[in-house]
């Protein structure tokens, strides 16, 4: 429990009162009125304390790996200066499920990215972004990939005072949207088990572990469709309105 702040002195209650007083006499402008009853704060109850303590750890989905991005220098200029298709295939290795890359890209997607040169068009990689997402003043680079099954993979790539490049973030899913607030990216997935919601997960920087990890993970309803569409202009008999 908090200590309770000390009383004021009865002169300065004395002081109050005369002040209530005067804006009593000057009528209802400008008095303070009630908000009305507020309910009673109550802190977290803690159900089944009993509950024995976990000895083994939970599964690792990867959240916090990061990988140092060989063979890549980055220029004196920043990560604007790095082609984010020849980052993805310096990072490429092989693993035991046929898959690429710590979030698994697809063969197929891997074989595009070889035939980006020459065939632009069905080129997997979106146009990269660039942000600050550490705080360090330098920025980082965003790169996403299409995939199959509708997946787009997001990857951050951190450089450093040295010219290196560390892979900080990569997540694949069916996303809907991805966005910037401030230094999170969030991203927007559908839900199959949940019509008319979407999963909607913020990813912050995390300096304790020099990654990119999902900070905030929640459920969210979604406006229907005909609810997001503007109203149509009414007709109007005047003339048009010049533009500003």
């Amino acid at each position: 429990m908090r200590p309770r702040p000390p009383r004021p002195p009865y002169a300065a209650l004395l002081g109050v009162t005369a002040a209530v007083a005067v804006l009593a006499g000057c009528g209802d402008a400008g008095r303070v009125k009630s908000a009305g009853p507020t309910s009673t704060a109550t802190g977290p109850v803690r159900l089944w304390p009993g509950l024995p303590p976990v000895t083994a750890p939970p599964y690792d989905y990867g959240e916090a790996d990061t990988a140092l991005v060989r063979g890549v220098k980055v220029p004196s200029g920043g990560v604007r200066g790095l082609d984010p298709v020849a980052v993805l295939r310096a990072e490429e290795t092989v693993g035991p499920d046929g898959r690429r890359g710590i979030d698994g890209i697809y063969q197929q997607t891997s074989a595009k990215l070889r035939d980006c040169g020459k065939k632009p068009r069905s080129c997997p990689v979106l146009v990269p972004y660039h942000r600050d997402l550490t705080g360090d003043g330098r920025e980082e680079l965003i790169i996403g990939i299409t995939m199959p099954e509708q997946q787009t993979a997001v990857r951050c790539y951190m450089p450093d005072a040295k010219g290196r490049l560390t892979r900080i973030m990569a997540t694949s899913d069916q996303l809907v949207s991805v966005q910037l607030a401030g230094r999170d990216i969030i991203l927007r997935s559908v839900s199959a088990g949940i019509p008319g919601y979407e999963y909607r997960t913020a990813w912050s920087w995390d300096g304790r572990h020099q990654a990119m990890l999902q900070t905030s993970d929640e459920i969210v309803r979604v406006k229907p469709r005909s609810a997001e569409r503007p109203p149509a202009p009414k007709a109007s008999s005047g003339p048009p309105a010049e533009g500003r």
